[in-house]
């Protein structure tokens, strides 16, 4: 059979992943004490937020639900790849399908067959090994998951998200200094935001190996304040009035890449009891210090209402319409929750 099913079937994959929020959320607090990870990227990744810290990790998201025709188009996918296995960017769209429906097993799956097929390609081999690790019930970077990173950081010396990833392993290991010289080999290729963010990370893993502080960076880099994005949240009060909402639920607001790749680029968790909420979003909430808010022209600022206290989606889970906005950008993005 030829390849000529693959577009077609991704084309039909895309509308339907339109209507979703593919991209996992950072379900830690304002400046937790550690930034735990995200198993982010690719074309369309997932978080791993718990990776190393105790908060909770987050997984692809609905605005209201799953649409019936992502699922379907999953099927058909699944279908043509009975038919013509050998399709490593097949089974690599299956991947990141299975991903937005939230099926980390057969996500993780199906991009270990893409792997199979494709062990040469870098930005697969991260993303294979993301989803590897969001699948595993400890959220760790199993030795496989490793090898993929080191290899995909052999064939691309200057990938940034492999080299953060390979650190985040070797912190679960409790390998401190060397996640510290992996991430200071990355400080060179960042803008200044970026370099921030990770030089905390840094300063942690150095702490934590009993090693002496990094040397300050210089003023140039830290002259100019990273800029920051003001978001009000709110539940609609006719919402409130019929919705049962349990005590223990979270908001979570996220600003991520509209349409780009799948790593949100700032989130902050907060309590159900503190709304309405008015938040500030900045690189110190960004989940990944390569890809900080301050490095971007333009975001998407939604708010999640999460039933179970979890960023995972849930059944229940309530998704404000997503807002556009330039950055940077002076007035309060408003959000409502809820709302017609």
């Amino acid at each position: 059979m030829s390849g000529s099913w693959l577009p077609t079937i991704a084309a039909m994959l895309a509308t339907a992943v339109g209507l979703v929020v593919l991209w996992p959320l950072r379900a830690a607090g304002r400046r937790a004490p550690f930034m735990v990870m995200v198993v982010a990227v690719g074309v369309a990744g997932s978080a791993l937020y718990y990776l190393v810290g105790t908060p909770e990790a987050a997984a692809p998201t609905a605005r209201t639900g799953e649409p019936a025709s992502l699922r379907e188009g999953v099927v058909e996918l699944q279908r043509a790849l009975e038919r013509d296995p050998q399709r490593a960017d097949g089974w690599a769209l299956l991947g990141r399908s299975q991903q937005a429906l939230g099926n980390l097993a057969e996500a993780n799956r199906a991009f270990a067959r893409a792997v199979q097929l494709a062990p040469d390609e870098p930005e697969l081999l991260v993303e294979a090994a993301q989803t590897r690790a969001q699948a595993d019930p400890a959220k760790q970077f199993d030795d496989t998951a490793l090898q993929w990173l080191r290899h995909a950081q052999r064939l691309a010396p200057g990938s940034e998200r492999a080299g953060w990833l390979i650190g985040i392993a070797q912190r679960q290991r409790g390998q401190d200094a060397e996640a510290a010289a992996t991430w200071e080999a990355l400080l060179p290729r960042l803008d200044p935001g970026a370099a921030t963010a990770l030089r905390e990370q840094i300063a942690i893993a150095r702490e934590k190996a009993g090693l002496p502080a990094a040397a300050a960076p210089s003023a140039a880099a830290t002259a100019a304040p990273a800029p920051a994005l003001t978001v009000t949240v709110a539940l609609d009060p006719a919402f409130a009035a019929r919705a049962r909402l349990r005590d223990d639920a979270s908001i979570f607001v996220i600003a991520r890449i509209p349409g780009g790749p799948p790593m949100p680029v700032a989130v902050e968790k907060h309590r159900l009891a503190d709304l309405p909420l008015r938040v500030t979003l900045d690189d110190a909430d960004s989940p990944m210090p390569t890809q900080p808010l301050s490095a971007l022209n333009e975001v998407e600022v939604f708010a999640r209402l999460s039933a179970s206290g979890q960023a995972n989606r849930q059944e229940g889970d309530i998704d404000s319409p997503p807002v556009r906005v330039s950055l940077p950008h002076a007035e309060p993005v408003p959000l409502l929750i809820g709302g017609p």
